[in-house]
């Protein structure tokens, strides 16, 4: 089976030009392959490099040496090198992302915020406000919620309105960092079977789960980070 997504190589190094160039590494010779079907756990101490990890994966943090490739419409897609307007596609279609926090756009509501990856995908504003309503109601979010905007939400809330954001066009490879840290124990519940059918849905996951419950209830197999530590 060919890999949804990997890295060849991959470093990654801080510079701090307001510290006169120092350099911070984080981890060097990364070599992963995730295969549709499969969730890999990143796992490794505090400050082993997980999350600058998954944000190389992501995009969000250029490599500082190597590769990290995607397969995106049946083709191989350099993330190290590709032009942004090509990342951008990437992410609408491909390559999902559920991130600790809520970044969001002032005063839209809940429901158009978990809606808008399937707008982004021509779908009509009718179906996909059903569809956000839909996942919504999975993750235990109030109605009454739903079409106010989510700053004033307890973590919690804007955790389960971040997990319908990023799940809600079924990506082929998605990212989890922490997606169950704010959630009571009936939501982290909700949380994992939707991972599970993620998974047995074909999408390749790649996560960090703190939680060791949850880690062993999603994951197929775990990736330390820890061993590709460079030290200052």
């Amino acid at each position: 089976m060919t890999a949804a997504l990997e890295t060849i190589s991959l470093s990654k190094t801080f510079t701090l030009h307001g510290r006169g160039g120092l350099q911070l590494p984080v981890f060097a010779g990364i070599d992963l392959s995730v295969q549709p079907g499969e969730c890999l756990a990143l796992t490794g101490h505090s400050g082993s490099g997980k999350s600058s990890l998954l944000r190389c994966l992501y995009g969000n943090y250029g490599a500082s040496s190597g590769d990290v490739r995607i397969r995106h419409q049946d083709a191989w897609v350099s993330l190290s090198s590709a032009a942004p307007r090509e990342v951008y596609d990437v992410r609408r279609r491909t390559l999902g992302y559920v991130s600790q926090f809520l970044r969001v756009i002032p005063r839209v509501s809940t429901l158009d915020i978990v809606a808008d990856p399937l707008r982004r995908l021509g779908v009509s504003v009718e179906e996909a406000r059903a569809q956000a309503a839909q996942w919504l109601k999975r993750l235990n979010l109030h109605e009454h919620l739903w079409h106010l905007p989510p700053a004033t939400f307890s973590g919690g809330e804007q955790q389960r309105v971040n997990i319908a954001h990023g799940m809600i066009t079924a990506p082929p490879v998605l990212l989890l960092d922490e997606p169950t840290a704010s959630l009571d124990a009936d939501n982290r519940r909700v949380v994992v079977a939707l991972i599970r059918a993620a998974r047995e849905q074909g999408s390749a996951i790649v996560g960090i789960f703190h939680d060791d419950e949850v880690r062993e209830a999603v994951a197929t197999r775990c990736f330390d980070v820890e061993q590709y530590r460079t030290p200052f």
